[in-house]
């Protein structure tokens, strides 16, 4: 079985900078053992499969060792491809995180999703985790922590055996402003499900901005991810949704030789 396959660098107009993810789309549905082979395969952060239905697309994402619930980044690369397909949307994709839209216009796409709530909490192995002590702690999807500055962010260089041990085993860590203009920096690690640290992630946003959005004042505000690869999205806060609207950039395309 031939498949075809695209690999996109997300949330970034630059080649070799945002968050590279793998797009399948096969015509039928494929073994959930195949899919997750072929994401361990891959060995980036996400593999998105999207499977055609009659009012849209079954979606799944899968890092090289498990399925998650939410990925924005490979959504994005998914609606880019079938922009580049001549579907511009809204785009439907039915998730484990429900029903997602997308609206693409060239390289730029806009994505609907959900909003995450969070509530404080405590977790004393953050600190050593990060070798500095957060301004404060809460719980959303994931552990995050709010930074004293995006230097802070930036200069991170967190032990992941101790990230591993932390209740989800995956952290978020954020600071309000940043280089190019941004109103907040972000970094995700996740040791946990195979990736010791995403370069740009669109769920991330989906739990720091029902924080962030009040505390700034502002319903839109300009992210960065401060990774290696780095990236950028701007992202609007609409009651139980976020909006993120960002670039993507294809790398490369191939057929897959399976089964």
């Amino acid at each position: 079985m031939d498949l075809s396959y695209w690999i996109v660098d997300a949330f970034t107009d630059t080649l070799f900078t945002g968050n590279p993810a793998a797009v399948v789309l096969p015509d039928a549905p494929l073994a959930e053992s195949l899919m997750r082979q072929i994401a361990a395969e891959n060995n980036l952060s996400e593999t998105a499969f999207a499977v055609a239905e009659a009012d849209g697309y079954r979606l799944r994402w899968f890092t090289p060792t498990v399925e998650v619930d939410l990925c924005g980044h490979a959504t994005l690369a998914t609606s880019f491809i079938l922009g580049r397909m001549g579907q511009a949307g809204p785009l439907r994709f039915h998730t484990r995180s429900g029903v997602l839209t997308a609206i693409v216009s060239g390289a730029q796409v806009e994505l609907d999703f959900p909003a995450h709530g969070f509530a404080p909490t405590q977790a004393p192995g953050v600190a050593r985790a990060l070798g500095v002590q957060p301004l404060e702690l809460f719980q959303s999807v994931d552990l995050v922590a709010v930074l004293p500055s995006a230097a802070h962010v930036a200069a991170l260089r967190p032990d992941p055996a101790a990230i591993r041990a932390l209740p989800g085993g995956a952290l978020i860590v954020t600071a309000a402003g940043g280089e190019d203009g941004a109103d907040i920096t972000s970094r995700y690690f996740a040791p946990s499900y195979g990736i010791e640290e995403d370069p740009v992630t669109g769920s991330l946003h989906t739990q720091v901005m029902p924080y962030w959005a009040p505390k700034l004042g502002r319903d839109t505000l300009v992210c960065r991810q401060a990774s290696a690869r780095g990236g950028k999205m701007v992202c609007t806060l609409a009651g139980d949704r976020v909006l993120l609207r960002g670039s993507a950039v294809l790398y490369a395309t191939g057929s897959l030789h399976v089964g």
